[in-house]
Formats: structure tokens, sequence, C-alpha cells
């Protein structure tokens, strides 16, 4: 199971942060593989709701089921990802207030057998996951980042 880590500085008080992340229906905003989110069941943003994700990767779109595992405001959002039943990957966002802004860690760690790391990039587009990751990682950070209110 490979992990992924990145983080980022951002002049902005960690409880703002955690909004914006905590609202997957707006993460298409920042990252470049999300098309959008809706809630499918259970208070939104709260562990154990379950929201729909649509992703896309140039010519390729897909959907996952994913369900909050870690909702701590101005801390910790986490969910974990599945498709067709099937574990996809777990992500996290992680907040440390410093220097009058506070770190923003965005993680996430393959959990798909060798099986379907074997057959996604046929519904994706993406060979190199953990590679793709870090790159749209970095990009997600940095749009949030500036999109932050002043």
């Amino acid at each position: 199971m490979a992990t992924v880590e990145v983080t980022r500085h951002v002049v902005a008080d960690p409880r703002l942060i955690y909004a914006l992340v905590a609202d997957v229906t707006r993460m298409d905003r920042w990252s470049p593989e999300s098309a959008g989110a809706r809630w499918v069941d259970g208070e939104p943003g709260t562990v154990g709701a379950r929201f729909v994700g649509r992703n896309r990767n140039r010519l390729f779109r897909w959907s996952t089921l994913c369900t909050v595992t870690a909702a701590e405001p101005g801390r910790r959002f986490g969910f974990t990802v599945t498709w067709l039943g099937m574990p996809i990957s777990s992500w996290e966002f992680r907040l440390t207030a410093r220097d009058g802004g506070c770190d923003v860690q965005e993680a996430t760690t393959d959990r798909r057998s060798r099986l379907l790391r074997i057959v996604t990039p046929i519904g994706t587009g993406v060979t190199r996951r953990t590679e793709h990751n870090r790159r749209t990682m970095e990009q997600t950070l940095d749009a949030l980042a500036r999109d932050v209110p002043a």
C-alpha cells in the first residue's frame, strides 16, 4: 500500500481550511481530478456520512462511494473510497496551526487489491497512481491556498 503526503503552509485559520475541505461538494474548485461530489446519506461532514465522488482524467470519468472516517473541526477530515464495494483508497487532511496560519497536509493511501491495480488504469487513464496523486495533491493544495478568503 503506497502512501503519498503533501504539505503546504496556508495563511488562514485551521477552522476555515477545515470548513473548506470538509465540504466535499466544493472539492472540484481545487482538485484537478475531482468533478464534484454529492452527499448520499448521513449528516454531511460527520463520521459515517457517505458521498459519491465524481472524478475525471482527460476523457476518463468515474465515480466512487466515500465514507467519512474523521471529522475533527480545525484538525482533521478523512474518508475512505470504495468502488463496487472494493477498497480503493483512504484520504485525509490534517491541519496544524503554525506561524499565523496552518500547515495543511493531504495524505492518501492506495488500498486497491493487486487485481484492481492492474485494471483501474483502463477506467481512469492513470497508470502511475502514486506519481499522479502526488502531482494532483500539490495542485490541489496550491489552488486551495490561493482561494482562501483574505
